[in-house]
């Protein structure tokens, strides 16, 4: 058997700068896939040899054909197989047997149309290791890639994309359609663009690999329908981030999860696909976006402008209106509005009518002409305290909307400093932004739409500058003591771990538990809790009950002889009576903590990212403010504190408005200790410790629950 992985770059390399092509399945018929796909390699001037391969035909638009693959006499680089699915393993063994390595499968019906698409696919992945090689699809548009000295167009879209320095790479083939004809109407070009399809071989993981080498490309775009190794996606985007400083933009579909609330735990129900997405990308420094719009709003940002050095930013605008709108946007992004020097204040004095605001934002007045927007942007452009402008114009009859295009893109040619633009309206406008958009000037329909793409722009600098050299995920060493009790209780048929295995496991780690005694008669309940001090709170105990109070298996305030004994008979009847299948182990009793504040930890194993960490806030309101942070685990310090202050009630740990401060190195320990737990322990599914109780500044923190549910 070949081995596939080090033959892999020069295969994909391949894919992309093929010196010679064999279509395998075409046809002459026009408006068809298979007649198509060989049409576009040859009408948009392919830089090498095609050979089409057509059992019924002599010859297609002049260009001889050939029987089979293995007729073809001359060395082939790339095939692109268009038969049907039927016949697709057979198209494969041939170019195997042919010596190509290179393969892109347009032909559908494949593993997206059930079990025996399935069993077809899975055909073709033997054979293709059976020869090492290496194909993109199946059921996928195909690959385009502008470069001038390859220009291959080995897809059926319905138009050839300009060249530029975006790759975008979807698991949908239709939207790739639609893709290319948005980018098309803006003039966005593209370095390479690649449908992927089923990825029964090659996935967006090795694509990126490969763009990270690529110099035609600067920023890689990609639309995600599933992710299937997500951990190593985190890993190969951190590479392409922190080598070559590409930024990495991902769509990925999905965002809502149906039956979340199903899952066992807090943990489970809160941490749903979306989320652990939104926590691996924020990891790895992947931007994640919302849609197609905010994508390539992005990603012209990237492209076509200096990145920022700061926040900081001016407007410009002939209207007061978008002005003040998109100085209320600026502000809620998280960017600043410029504080102007003395000289630009009296260049702009000079400049511009009376009656304009010279302050920030410059309105430079409806009558604005070329001159008067040309005068006000450079005299912004020139200020120490200004890293980016963004420039408004609304068409008034006396506008001169191409001078003024023109204008700016100068300015912007001649600027360090980035430059975006929002020239407002359709029809009146159209000629201005097509100007602007020639001359690589990011144009928004929306001023207020500029605000995100800058902000995210400086946010990646800050990224490259600070996170791309942190390792992603340097594991912990293992925990033997703790690893083994979780194998020895994944052993038994329980799923539900009951509360003292669980505080075993935890005290393991070195987690902060409480001491929990187990009393099986009211008697023995009133003298454990005398012995513990009072108050105290007892439990149910028992591996058939995962939330205890539901069925009132909990009983908080206990302040007496009297009350324990009454609190465990209490227990044991309301479990009888609501859980009556429920087999009970007794009823545990601990010492009730007083005056902490209530947090909650989990883990979460997901199937694609691996083990997940949640921090929040906790108690019985976790699930109904949902104000909580993930990380993909191993967490260490410094993130740990990142996930405590993510969550909007941060404040009440760290003292806001006379609060009592809590002991928020001691929660930042208790992440860390849990996330090597997590790692040490894949048979765990979810785990809760609800509530974590977080005591005053060097007091440290309690965890009073735990529910821990292996799978």
């Amino acid at each position: 058997m070949i081995n596939r992985t080090d033959i892999l770059p020069a295969n994909l390399h391949k894919i992309f700068y093929p010196k010679s092509i064999a279509v395998v399945g075409t046809i002459k018929v026009k408006r068809t896939v298979p007649g198509d796909i060989f049409l576009n390699i040859l009408q948009t001037e392919f830089q090498g040899i095609i050979y089409p391969v057509s059992p019924g035909e002599r010859s297609i638009s002049g260009v001889k054909t050939y029987k089979y693959v293995v007729d073809v006499p001359d060395e082939v680089d790339l095939a692109v197989i268009v038969f049907p699915s039927s016949v697709c393993n057979l198209a494969l063994e041939q170019c195997g047997q042919k010596g190509i390595r290179s393969v892109i499968i347009i032909s559908a019906g494949f593993r997206e149309v059930g079990k025996k698409g399935l069993e077809k696919e899975n055909e073709l992945t033997r054979i293709a290791e059976k020869y090492g090689i290496s194909f993109i699809g199946p059921n996928c548009l195909g690959v385009i890639n502008t470069d001038p000295v390859c220009r291959l167009n080995a897809s059926f879209a319905r138009s050839f994309p300009v060249e530029g320095s975006i790759a975008f790479l979807s698991q949908s083939g239709a939207l790739c359609t639609a893709v290319l004809d948005y980018a098309q109407a803006k003039n966005i070009g593209f370095s390479k663009f690649v449908s992927f399809g089923n990825k029964a071989d090659i996935s967006e993981i090795e694509l990126l690999y490969y763009l990270r080498d690529d110099p035609k490309t600067k920023v890689i775009l990609m639309y995600l329908e599933e992710i299937t190794d997500g951990r190593r996606l985190m890993e190969a985007a951190k590479e392409v981030i922190e080598t070559s400083h590409k930024p990495v933009l991902i769509l990925k579909s999905g965002r809502t999860e149906e039956g979340a609330n199903a899952a066992a735990s807090h943990t489970g129900s809160l941490a749903g696909k979306d989320e652990i997405c939104d926590a691996a990308f924020k990891q790895a420094g992947i931007i994640r976006c919302s849609n197609i719009e905010e994508m390539f709003n992005i990603a012209i940002a990237f492209v076509y402008q200096p990145f920022p050095k700061s926040n900081r930013i001016a407007i410009v605008t002939n209207a007061g209106g978008p002005g003040v709108l998109t100085t209320d946007a600026t502000i809620k992004e998280g960017l600043q509005l410029a504080a102007f020097s003395e000289n630009t204040t009296l260049l702009l004095k000079r400049s511009l009518p009376t009656t304009a605001n010279i302050k920030n934002p410059v309105d430079v007045i409806g009558d604005a002409r070329a001159d008067r927007y040309g005068a006000a942007i450079s005299a912004v452009l020139k200020d120490d305290n200004v890293d980016g402008i963004f420039v408004i114009l609304t068409p008034q009859s006396m506008t001169d909307i191409e001078s003024i295009a023109n204008e700016v893109s100068r300015s912007a040619a001649n600027s360090v400093k980035p430059v975006y633009t929002s020239f407002m309206g359709q029809a009146d406008v159209a000629e201005g932004i097509k100007i602007l958009e020639y001359n690589n000037i990011p144009h928004y329909i929306l001023p207020e739409s500029m605000c995100k793409p800058f902000k995210t722009v400086y946010d990646f600098n800050n990224f490259i500058a600070t996170q791309a050299t942190v390792p992603l995920f340097s594991k912990p060493p293992a925990n033997l003591t703790g690893k083994n009790l979780v194998e020895k209780a994944a052993v038994k048929t329980n799923r539900y771990l009951n509360e003292i295995e669980s505080t075993d496991i935890l005290e393991a780690y070195e987690l902060p538990v409480t001491k929990k005694r187990i009393a099986i008669s009211a008697e023995e309940a009133a003298t454990i809790s005398v012995e513990t001090g009072f108050p105290v709170v007892m439990k149910i105990l028992s591996h058939d009950i995962i939330h205890k109070s539901d069925p009132g298996g909990v009983i908080l305030n206990i302040g007496s002889e009297k009350e324990a004994k009454n609190a465990f008979n209490n227990i044991i009847e309301n479990v009888h009576k609501n859980m009556p299948e429920a087999k009970i182990e007794g009823v545990q009793v601990t010492k009730q903590i007083q005056n902490g504040r209530e947090v909650i930890l989990g883990i979460k194993k997901d199937p694609s990212f691996g083990p997940v960490i949640m921090f929040g806030l906790g108690g019985i309101f976790v699930e109904l403010f949902r104000d909580i942070s993930f990380r993909i685990a191993p967490v260490d310090k410094k993130t740990a504190y990142e996930m405590i202050k993510e969550i909007r009630s941060s404040g009440l740990l760290t003292g806001m408005r006379g609060t009592i401060p809590r002991d928020i190195e001691a929660v930042a320990n208790a992440i860390v200790k849990l996330s090597s737990l997590a790692m040490d322990c894949p048979q765990i599914k979810e785990l809760d410790i609800n509530p974590l109780i977080v005591l005053e500044q060097g007091a440290g923190c309690i965890i009073a629950d735990t529910k821990i549910i292996l799978e």
